[in-house]
């Protein structure tokens, strides 16, 4: 395994600040050309079943600016599935979805949805999209995704972003060990793992020092940073953190 880790940004939000108003600007496509001009290895894309943010068309547009990989992240249904096949992103990630969340809140249960994920995994999979779970970081989780027959997890953050931004040590200790062992037993299984959510210039370096790691993808926190430095920069930062912390 590579000893770069790679970052996938997730511009999301910067379709929801186009959608305030109900028009083009500011273009999410300019913010994927952004990222592949600064160096970015991936452009990571929800889309939601309300449109809350990127769009249907979106995801063609995006396809075309920028010859960087396209991480579809999607719910677990026939519309989704279709919309992927359709567009054969590089990847998909399944991840959970409620209407009346304001963003994805936890990790997929991949064990209880089995039989609801096979058939979508494998009709990916047969379109030669590499399919990602977006999973909580245990070994029941973890165990699901290799039965699915899923080439990529990606480990949810959010407990470890809620505890450093607590400045609970022993909650930070906790998760980070929990994510780093999870991502030691992925790799010993064949299974490439990723994370994400909640990460942050304060809290990634330890995440991004887990050796397994081949991936994180950030975006609300890159985002909100380019309102005050500019997207260019604010990729560039996170950068220059995560290569610091191999």
């Amino acid at each position: 395994m590579t000893n770069r880790l790679r970052l996938g940004v997730n511009i999301d939000h910067v379709a929801t600040i186009r959608n305030a108003r109900g028009g083009d600007h500011p273009d999410p496509v300019r913010a994927a050309e952004i990222v592949a001009s600064v160096g970015g290895d991936g452009i990571t894309a929800h889309l939601r079943e309300d449109r809350r943010h990127i769009r249907d068309e979106d995801l063609a547009r995006i396809q075309s600016a920028t010859d960087l990989p396209l991480n579809l992240e999607m719910a677990a249904t026939e519309e989704m599935l279709a919309i992927a096949l359709r567009h054969k992103p590089h990847a998909a990630c399944i991840v959970p979805e409620k209407r009346e969340e304001r963003t994805t809140e936890g990790g997929l249960d991949a064990a209880g949805l089995h039989n609801q994920l096979a058939p979508i995994v494998t009709q990916l999979a047969d379109e030669g999209i590499r399919v990602s779970l977006f999973i909580e970081a245990n070994e029941r989780q973890l165990d699901a995704a290799l039965r699915l027959g899923a080439p990529v997890v990606e480990f949810h953050t959010g407990e470890y972003a809620h505890a450093f931004a607590d400045g609970d040590r022993d909650r930070i200790a906790s998760e980070l060990k929990r994510i780093a062992d999870m991502s030691a037993l992925a790799a010993k299984n064949g299974i490439e793992p990723h994370a994400g959510h909640g990460l942050t210039y304060e809290n990634v370096q330890p995440i991004a020092a887990i050796p397994q790691l081949a991936e994180l993808n950030i975006g609300h926190y890159l985002v909100g940073e380019a309102v005050f430095v500019g997207l260019e920069q604010a990729v560039r930062n996170m950068r220059e953190l995560m290569d610091d912390a191999r």
